[in-house]
């Protein structure tokens, strides 16, 4: 699709109601969740995601499901990621950044890919690709954090541009990666069982910001995670955090304060970057509004 008519695109509620273009693709790109519902609490995918243009990915990498990503390709970004929270055992990947193959060719490998060199044109027309990044004044922000895996080969298969959206560094670096590490303590102090972690994007209200005029930028980070089974007996401060939690986090410092206020008083780099937690059904009437759509992330509310 030429950048013309991508920026046609580029108004307010016109960002989630592009032509679904995943008719056709097959095996692990595909029009459903099925070979890797395990990511999703009781089996089940957020429900009232019904507008067209969204790709379900069952991430896979080395020959096993790593995760679960709903993907648009206008916006060459996912909606969200979905995944089993498991504390990693190791340091950071050092991986060559992949890409879907079944995006750009419909009977391609099932498998997560690096990039090769030079990209090839139908790769660059699906989704996103290293160089959208360069000199765009914003980091590859992983929505599935590769902190959050356990085994090596489940950290680097968070390294897929199809599990990515543009963040500032002040974002990513700052209050979002506090949150992420956040997470990761609760789950070892309370959870007595999975946890199943949301982590999606939000997009302007008012028109989409792109980068290179290809990617889309989200205003809004946010995230929730279930925890079904939990020590019994929390203390006072952390029940609120049980089974469901949430959060918000801003990536436009310049954005209004009526969903994220700002905490003037943070230190420059990360001020304007604040992350909000919530309750789950506070997180879902925002994503209501701002989506248009009525979304459940939860099977039954974590019940």
């Amino acid at each position: 699709m030429s950048q013309r008519k991508i920026l046609q695109f580029s108004t307010g509620a016109l960002l989630l109601l592009l032509p679904w273009f995943g008719g056709l693709v097959l095996g692990e790109v595909n029009k459903d969740f099925s070979n890797c519902l395990d990511f999703f609490y009781y089996k089940t995918p957020p429900q009232g995601v019904n507008a067209p243009g969204y790709q379900p990915i069952c991430q896979r990498h080395k020959n096993q499901y790593r995760f679960a990503s709903l993907y648009h390709h206008q916006h060459r970004t996912p909606l969200y990621s979905a995944y089993l929270l498991s504390p990693a055992d190791g340091k950071r990947p050092s991986v060559a950044w992949m890409y879907e193959p079944q995006l750009a060719f419909s009977r391609a490998n099932s498998e997560m890919q690096p990039f090769a060199t030079p990209v090839d044109q139908n790769v660059i027309e699906s989704q996103a690709e290293r160089e959208d990044y360069r000199n765009s004044n914003f980091t590859k922000g992983h929505l599935n954090p590769s902190l959050h895996q356990k085994t090596k080969e489940d950290r680097e298969a968070t390294f897929t541009l199809t599990n990515i959206v543009p963040q500032r560094a002040g974002s990513n670096s700052g209050p979002w990666s506090t949150l992420e590490n956040d997470m990761l303590r609760k789950f070892n102090s309370f959870c007595e069982g999975p946890m199943y972690v949301i982590t999606g994007a939000m997009p302007y209200e008012s028109g989409a910001r792109w980068i290179n005029n290809r990617v889309s930028v989200p205003e809004y980070m946010w995230s929730a995670y279930c925890c079904p089974s939990y020590k019994p007996n929390l203390p006072d401060h952390v029940q609120s955090f049980f089974p469901t939690y949430a959060a918000v986090g801003r990536n436009d410092p310049n954005s209004g304060e009526e969903i994220v206020p700002v905490n003037v008083k943070a230190r420059a780099s990360v001020r304007g970057y604040d992350v909000k937690r919530m309750s789950l059904e506070t997180l879902e009437g925002i994503l209501r509004q701002r989506l248009g759509m009525s979304i459940g992330l939860f099977h039954g509310q974590c019940q």
